[in-house]
């Protein structure tokens, strides 16, 4: 009788650790939280992954609009965000927070600060000294060039 105890005692309790485990894996929320480029320009986008979010969540961040969290076939979750582009260059967070669960963990990133681009036309870049003295130097060849041919061409045609 002892024995038939013991069993039914220890078939209990595997099963209820059988059933608890695909639970607890469920409920331990986001880990290894990753974030790829680390460092980004404002609008431009980054993508950040997340083990244990099962079935999907969310990412939140002062810098970009709240995304969702999908699932892979490898059981990885991935988002891509757009980051603002007003956002001001400095350290953010991004919270990872499961469906599944109501544990939410951080990480951080960082947004550089944005270069101007040189459009070239419009007359955004005044051209340099040099620039203007090779311009001339042309200028001034072509018209001797042009000067001397016509001079020859002129000369050649009287002869005939």
């Amino acid at each position: 009788m002892r024995a038939a105890r013991t069993l039914a005692v220890t078939a209990t309790a595997i099963a209820a650790v059988g059933l608890a485990a695909p639970l607890a894996v469920a409920t331990n929320g986001p880990s290894n939280v990753t974030v790829n480029p680390f460092d980004v320009h404002a609008g431009s986008t980054i993508t950040i992954t997340a083990k244990g979010c099962g079935h999907g969540g969310t990412v939140t961040s002062n810098a970009f609009p709240e995304t969702s969290l999908s699932v892979n076939s490898n059981g990885l979750s991935s988002a891509i965000a757009r980051v603002h582009n007003n956002a001001t260059p400095g350290s953010y967070n991004l919270a990872v927070k499961c469906s599944d669960n109501s544990a939410v963990v951080t990480h951080p990133f960082r947004v550089l600060p944005g270069r101007g681009a040189q459009g070239g036309l419009g007359g955004s870049l005044a051209p340099s000294s040099t620039e203007m003295a090779v311009g001339g130097s042309l200028v001034a060849a072509a018209a001797l060039g042009g000067g001397l041919f016509i001079a020859r061409r002129r000369r050649m045609t009287g002869v005939v």
